[in-house]
């Protein structure tokens, strides 16, 4: 099992909006950076835990738990002229973009990002490192474990 830290803005999907979904599950729709795509289609897996996190918001930080609960698959916006994210150089045939379905573990207390940069244990986590725009990266197991401590969780 991995550890991730996956971004959504709050005023698109909240961790409250994903509790309200059929399932609590969402695909995670319009990534639009191939790194991130990669981390989804080749290394994501069933099973692998997400720290949910609020993004381009007043505070950003962790609002959840959520795990992986599907392989990669083309992210069905790119096709949509009338999306946001659509792409016209992506096609049925020859997609460009993957999502992943991503479900509600738990909504814990809200984590801060600045008490994340405060917490000595969290050095080095990829969120935290300056100049990172990543809406998906990969958490270390020690981070995990020191981020479920701060949030008063079972690691």
């Amino acid at each position: 099992m991995a550890y991730w830290l996956m971004k959504a803005e709050p005023d698109d999907v909240s961790i409250d909006d994903l509790a309200a979904m059929p399932g609590q599950t969402v695909g995670w729709y319009g990534v639009r950076n191939y790194q991130a795509r990669n981390f989804m289609r080749d290394q994501m897996r069933q099973g692998d835990q997400v720290l949910y996190y609020h993004s381009g918001c007043a505070v950003p930080g962790i609002a959840g738990i959520a795990e992986v609960c599907s392989g990669p698959y083309p992210d069905p916006t790119q096709f949509d002229p009338a999306h946001h994210y659509y792409d016209p150089k992506s096609t049925p045939a020859q997609p460009r973009w993957q999502q992943v379905d991503v479900r509600l573990v738990r909504k814990t207390r809200f984590l801060s990002l600045a008490d994340m940069r405060a917490a000595p244990a969290l050095d080095g986590m990829l969120v935290l490192a300056r100049g990172n725009r990543l809406s998906i990266t990969p958490v270390e197991p020690s981070h995990w474990r020191a981020v479920m401590a701060l949030l008063g969780e079972p690691a």
